[in-house]
């Protein structure tokens, strides 16, 4: 397998599409798919017409990022619009893509059967990828991944969710020259290349910790060891819950969110609080089951900085021989958000889908070896 990165931060969306994707032309014989990324300041839907105009049987999948990506040369974004590709082919690399908007009520999960029956369809297989990638819209991650692995089974996978730059709903999903703000896209890779990855959250857990005893939908605490979850956070920080309404909670938690231990104890996932409620609950960014201790985390903006290298620097010796292309994911929630920003995590209270089990999502980092690397995470 082989890869390679290019970006462009022309103004204009077409434009910027278009350059991006003549430098994986002229970089990379024989991709098999374009994994992009972009800036919500472009027109969605110009910059991915003028990506498959230079790119044409290359199938195009990803997301709108956070303020911008992390590439060979550097970050690139901030205050500029930017799309970036990663774009990974060669003989030994057979991949299928779907996608599908979340625009009717259907269960997430029956989507990601559907997902990783029309990815196996489109690599012209019958059977499990060697391992596969999603972006999907927040709120709903956890019901995707179980519907494509009622299909496909345990298979190592690697991706992350939509962001934009406010945290305010305003993302986009690319698939194709297609592009939705609600629902999910898939990739299943078929290839001898090894894929490793590494999950991480960089903080460290406190002495504080307690029992979540009642949960408003899949990601609204209410209630932590039968007391307001707002108000058990604030005494474990020793801060008022006035401090932590709304979109202030998520600024003050950046170094101080929830975790929640797996049954080994080998990983502790990250919950970010997301929205201090008037009722005093906690909106988190993922799925959090009752009746499962929640472990107050703690760490620096140092800390948080050097993260990055450090996990970098252990997913290459987890990899062993050099990766062909490596995929970081770092969660937006631990950044904070502009003053204009709402902060509110959007939520499916309207729509539960009541039959569809989760799958618990954790922070992550991943490897493509002729090997790839890849690390995602979500809060």
């Amino acid at each position: 397998m082989k890869g390679f990165v290019a970006t462009s931060t022309a103004a204009a969306a077409a434009d910027a599409g278009k350059e991006v994707a003549g430098k994986i032309k002229a970089g990379i014989e024989g991709a098999k798919v374009a994994m992009t990324y972009g800036s919500c300041d472009y027109d969605t839907k110009e910059l991915l017409a003028a990506i498959a105009a230079e790119l044409p049987g290359v199938p195009v999948l990803g997301n709108t990022s956070f303020t911008g990506i992390i590439t060979p040369e550097g970050y690139v974004g901030g205050d500029k619009p930017f799309v970036g590709i990663l774009a990974l082919g060669g003989d030994d690399v057979v991949v299928g893509t779907a996608g599908a908007s979340r625009d009717t009520d259907e269960c997430p999960r029956n989507i990601g059967k559907k997902l990783a029956k029309a990815a196996m369809a489109a690599a012209g297989k019958d059977c499990a990828p060697d391992y596969w990638y999603m972006a999907a819209s927040p709120a709903e991650e956890e019901y995707y991944i179980k519907g494509v692995t009622d299909v496909i089974g345990r298979v190592p996978f690697f991706g992350g969710s939509a962001a934009d730059n406010e945290i305010a709903g305003k993302w986009w999903l690319y698939n194709g020259v297609d592009a939705f703000q609600d629902g999910c896209v898939v990739a299943f890779f078929y290839t001898d290349a090894p894929m490793v990855n590494k999950f991480t959250g960089a903080y460290a857990e406190t002495d504080h910790f307690g029992i979540v005893t009642k949960m408003d939908g899949d990601r609204g605490i209410a209630e932590i060891c039968g007391k307001p979850a707002l108000d058990v956070y604030a005494e474990w920080r020793g801060m008022s819950t006035d401090q932590l309404m709304g979109g202030d909670l998520l600024v003050e938690s950046i170094v101080a969110p929830l975790g929640v231990k797996d049954r080994m104890g080998d990983l502790i996932a990250i919950r970010h609080p997301m929205n201090g409620n008037d009722d005093h609950s906690i909106a988190v960014g993922a799925k959090v089951a009752e009746k499962t201790a929640v472990i107050l985390m703690e760490g620096d903006v140092d800390c948080l900085v050097d993260s990055v290298s450090k996990t970098a620097g252990e997913l290459k010796e987890k990899a062993g021989a050099k990766p062909a292309a490596y995929f970081f994911v770092h969660c937006g929630a631990a950044v904070p958000p502009s003053p204009t920003a709402s902060a509110k995590w959007p939520t499916r209270s309207s729509r539960k889908p009541t039959a569809c089990p989760s799958w618990p999502s954790s922070p992550s980092a991943s490897t493509v070896s002729s090997r790839m690397a890849a690390t995602p995470s979500a809060g």
